[in-house]
């Protein structure tokens, strides 16, 4: 069975390392990735792919850059190419970004099968533009891999066959767990930010990507502030995001000393990084889902989440993206931690669990070059 891979984003590859290192158990299975190229420079891509252990892509689309409407055209364009004239069996598309939209209208188009991982996950608020790419991905799915409950009962609410959706737990934190292993068996010096890490004692570890917080200069500088009040307390890693770096260099904003201004960092050294933070404040979808796993106490700086389990059972708090929301929180953690729980299945097989419902379910597919529309 030939399976198509796709990443475009940062995120994608944490997700589809632990799938493609499954797939390389199961001697039935050819997987390929590919590699759309919606974010691409050396930091914020190659050095991912070094850090998984994934090889190069099979292919490389070279999609960056543009409007999302232009970049998910080019990928859309690109990509067709590509499936007519490999004519995979099935398409996996990971996550929410616009390689995952654009990949899977291609593949239904083309009569391919398409596999969403991290399925059924809604914010419900459709100011977001994951949350288009999300609804419209399962709209067109023939196969649901969800993370949470959460995510089993939005595909049945809306109308999803049921004997199509299945819990397997999440692919990102069996990448996670295998990296904290891999962590182990590292030099700590080997680490740019080692000696920085070991002077700092107690400290945050800081992300920040989101348009809502950095594309709007008067929300910029209100959430710049809280940061240098909080680090006249504790220092503060914050590897900052080519967007976030690009509207803090345009709005002249100026970070205080204690903020450690990082490039984009590999994943390892991140993981090294947070995995002993105090407090994680972020407003990723990832690390919302990794502080959970570890019991990391995390402050999200978004109004909503996709990923509600973390915040039911996890160690995950909504602050939104006021300065006094956001400094009460962190006061209020620095006292009372909220470790949480792990939710089900978060237990590192999950892309073993997808292979196994995959391959029972191919079986009863046609050939490619029968079904592949010319």
């Amino acid at each position: 069975m030939k399976v198509f891979l796709v990443a475009g984003a940062r995120p994608n590859f944490m997700k589809i390392a632990p799938i493609y290192r499954e797939a390389l158990k199961r001697p039935e299975v050819e997987c390929q990735i590919v590699h759309t190229g919606q974010h691409y420079d050396y930091a914020m891509s190659q050095t991912f792919f070094d850090d998984l252990e994934l090889p190069e892509p099979n292919f490389f689309l070279d999609c960056g850059g543009g409007s999302h409407s232009e970049q998910t055209a080019k990928i859309m364009v690109a990509f067709e190419k590509v499936c007519t004239t490999e004519r995979p069996d099935l398409v996996i598309v990971v996550g929410d970004v616009n390689s995952t939209l654009a990949c899977s209208i291609v593949a239904k188009k083309l009569w391919i099968k398409v596999a969403h991982v991290e399925a059924g996950l809604r914010s419900f608020d459709l100011q977001m533009p994951e949350e288009i790419n999300r609804m419209v991905t399962d709209s067109i799915s023939d196969f649901f891999f969800v993370t949470e409950q959460s995510g089993m009962d939005n595909l049945i609410n809306e109308g999803k066959d049921k004997n199509s959706i299945h819990s397997v737990g999440h692919v990102m934190i069996d990448n996670l767990l295998h990296q904290v292993d891999k962590l182990k068996e590292c030099d700590p010096h080997s680490f740019s930010t080692s000696a920085a890490k070991e002077e700092a004692g107690e400290y945050i570890f800081l992300t920040m990507h989101r348009p809502s917080n950095v594309d709007d200069l008067i929300t910029l500088t209100s959430l710049v502030n809280t940061f240098n009040t909080i680090a006249q307390e504790q220092p503060i890693f914050f590897p900052v995001h080519p967007r976030t770096r690009k509207m803090l260099d345009q709005s002249n904003l100026q970070l205080s000393e204690n903020i450690v201004q990082l490039s984009p960092l590999g994943f390892k050294e991140a993981l090294y990084l947070w995995k002993d933070a105090a407090v994680v404040l972020t407003d990723s979808g990832g690390l919302q889902e990794e502080t959970t796993a570890l019991g990391i106490p995390c402050l999200t700086m978004r109004h909503n989440t996709e990923r509600p389990i973390t915040v039911e059972m996890g160690s995950n708090t909504l602050v939104g993206n006021k300065s006094d929301d956001i400094l009460a929180a962190y006061q209020h953690k620095k006292k009372t931690s909220k470790k949480g729980t792990i939710p089900p299945m978060w237990d590192g097989k999950s892309a073993q669990r997808i292979w196994d419902i995959l391959l029972t379910a191919a079986t009863l597919w046609p050939a490619s070059t029968d079904k592949v529309r010319p």
